[in-house]
């Protein structure tokens, strides 16, 4: 009997713990009756996305005490700050009119409130992982009757959560306020206030592997779709036209220019020389402040990687609509580990123009995108510290930041700085560079540096525009970009734009005798971003968005992701520009 019973209790145990298994938040599998984790997390008005607060900054019903969910790095920096509820949603179990708690609500608690309301504040809850959001009042205007032409302000008092479930999986929620269960706040009295809600539970067909899906329908939309398919058409036929009017403009004339005799000597049938034949001599004097020039080349590399390495994490499903927090923790993991392709391309190129002072090179890419992004970054923090928004940075995240990019960023750097150093070539020149510069003719305002950073900034910018319309959306809205292979095909089109009017913009500068071609080659393929920034405040100016902290957030934060821009498209710029250089002084010296 003893061994009986002991059988009785191992079997017990083991189907306790297989129910557990099978049953958990971690693999989202529920019984009924199960408890399924619900957090609150911040509430914020509907036109300034960045301005959000903790969810009991406002004097709703809150336990006794509130714990806060460990988050990880990139929920922090999101603005996610997850906190326990006193709603208790258990799994399959109805529940009609439950009331939450009685709360008494003071003059101030009702002014917040009422403020709250006539700013159109919204909440974000989580409920098994599941984002939901729902407005916290209602505003009626009377003005069309005769008694009171004053607006009322109203507060929901009454929740209806509706949740859909196949099986044992929760698939949707949404939280709906009850307009008919209102309270008056538009005066500052007293008020006692019974907080209820609801919870309705129904059955659907979705598949629990695509309940993430609903969030993105409003981005799948039919009209959404043919604005994206008109710009892709717009960008393949800007790129044809360009692609032909650089075959048929400059490459006929660079033929006929190749056919001609070419003089390599330091004589008279030198002054018979037009064009860019006639700089043979200069076209490879390398440029002023070499090592600004070489740190720009190898952040420009960097930042290139790490786009393409996003894109590639999106291709594989590793970053989605409403990962909390991944696409914050991929960047800043992203950033340390390329970082050593930034010293490698800075200290290898370095090498190969100057024999001494990689290291300096090294260390001014290390700080030429941290620098501008810490300040920019501490200024923001101030902002939202000052307004006590959840944008703010806890200082313990500044300090695992400052952590990582010591212990991770840095050494990475200086190994790709050393790698660079040691396995450093020659600069592979066509023609020798002779001693002396020669003089640059005076030049037509058409010619100069700031036309021409027009041109090769606003042709690529009007064939992106359209998408970059979108991305601005995302960023500062709540429309979900789901269409990640649009959008990379739209950046593979701005690289080659860019490679393409580079070339050709360094072609018209050579043909006119100017041969300090390597700095405004990295101008010309970098002014896209001049056009990408004005046309973010255009865009706010446009937008609902107001106040202090959105404007701050909407500036600060985009004029960061323009440099970045600046320093990929510059880097690409001079690139395609140098091989096309090679290439031509090649020909002609074979010749």
């Amino acid at each position: 009997m003893e061994a009986f019973k002991r059988s009785l209790i191992i079997i017990s145990l083991l189907l306790t713990n297989l129910r557990s298994i099978a049953s958990s938040p971690d693999n989202h599998r529920y019984d009924v009756g199960d408890h399924v984790p619900l957090f609150v997390n911040k509430v914020g008005p509907l036109n300034n996305p960045s301005e959000t607060y903790q969810y009991y900054e406002l004097p709703f019903c809150r336990p006794d005490p509130v714990i806060q969910k460990k988050e990880s790095l990139g929920e922090v920096m999101s603005g996610d700050r997850l906190a326990s509820a006193l709603y208790k949603l258990n799994f399959r179990e109805n529940k009609v009119a439950e009331t939450l708690c009685h709360k008494k609500l003071e003059g101030d608690d009702v002014a917040k409130f009422r403020d709250a309301v006539s700013n159109d504040f919204y909440f974000q809850m989580y409920y098994d992982d599941l984002p939901f959001w729902g407005f916290v009042g209602k505003i009626e205007d009377y003005s069309w009757t005769l008694e009171d032409k004053s607006p009322k302000y109203f507060l929901f008092k009454h929740v209806q959560f509706d949740v859909l479930y196949n099986g044992n999986h929760v698939i949707e929620v949404h939280a709906i306020g009850d307009p008919n269960r209102v309270v008056d706040i538009t005066e500052d009295v007293v008020i006692d206030v019974e907080f209820t809600y609801s919870v309705n539970w129904n059955t659907t067909p979705a598949a629990f592997d695509s309940r993430m899906d609903r969030y993105s329908r409003a981005s799948s939309l039919p009209i959404h779709q043919k604005i994206h398919w008109f710009s892709f058409i717009n960008s393949f036929i800007t790129i044809t036209l360009l692609i032909g009017l650089l075959a048929l403009l400059f490459m006929r004339r660079l033929k006929n220019d190749l056919r001609t005799r070419f003089s390599t000597g330091d004589n008279e049938e030198d002054d018979k020389e037009v064009g860019w034949k006639y700089i043979h001599g200069d076209v490879f004097r390398y440029p002023r402040n070499k090592t600004l020039f070489c740190a720009v080349m190898g952040m420009g590399t960097q930042l290139l990687t790490l786009v393409c390495c996003l894109f590639l994490l999106v291709c594989l499903g590793i970053l989605y609509p409403y990962n909390r927090g991944t696409i914050c923790t991929a960047l800043v993991i992203l950033y340390s580990l390329t970082s050593v392709v930034a010293g490698y391309t800075t200290a290898s190129f370095h090498c190969q123009i100057a024999e001494t002072g990689w290291e300096r090179s090294v260390l001014l890419a290390g700080i030429m995108y941290t620098g501008p992004l810490f300040v920019i970054g501490s200024i923001l923090n101030v902002v939202a510290v000052s307004y006590g928004a959840t944008a703010a940075l806890p200082f313990g995240t500044i300090m695992v930041i400052i952590l990582i990019y010591t212990f991770l960023t840095i050494p990475l750097l200086v190994l790709g700085g050393l790698i660079g150093y040691l396995f450093r070539s020659e600069f592979q020149s066509p023609c020798a560079t002779k001693r002396y510069p020669r003089e640059i003719p005076p030049l037509a305002w058409y010619r100069k540096t700031p036309c021409q950073m027009f041109l090769g900034g606003f042709l690529p910018f009007s064939a992106i525009v359209l998408e970059l319309q979108h991305l601005y959306v995302s960023l500062w809205g709540y429309r979900i970009f789901t269409l990640p292979s649009i959008l990379f095909f739209m950046f593979i089109v701005l690289i080659l734009l860019t490679a393409i009017l580079s070339v050709g913009l360094t072609y018209i500068q050579l043909s006119v005798e100017d041969h300090q071609w390597w700095w405004r080659s990295v101008l010309c393929g970098g002014s896209t971003s001049i056009f990408m920034f004005a046309y973010c405040i255009y865009f706010y100016a446009r937008s609902s968005m107001s106040g202090l902290l959105q404007f701050s957030f909407v500036i600060g934060y985009n004029a960061c992701m323009c440099y970045a821009f600046f320093l990929m498209l510059g880097t690409v710029g001079f690139r395609s520009s140098l091989m096309f250089v090679r290439y031509i002084y090649r020909a002609v010296k074979s010749e």
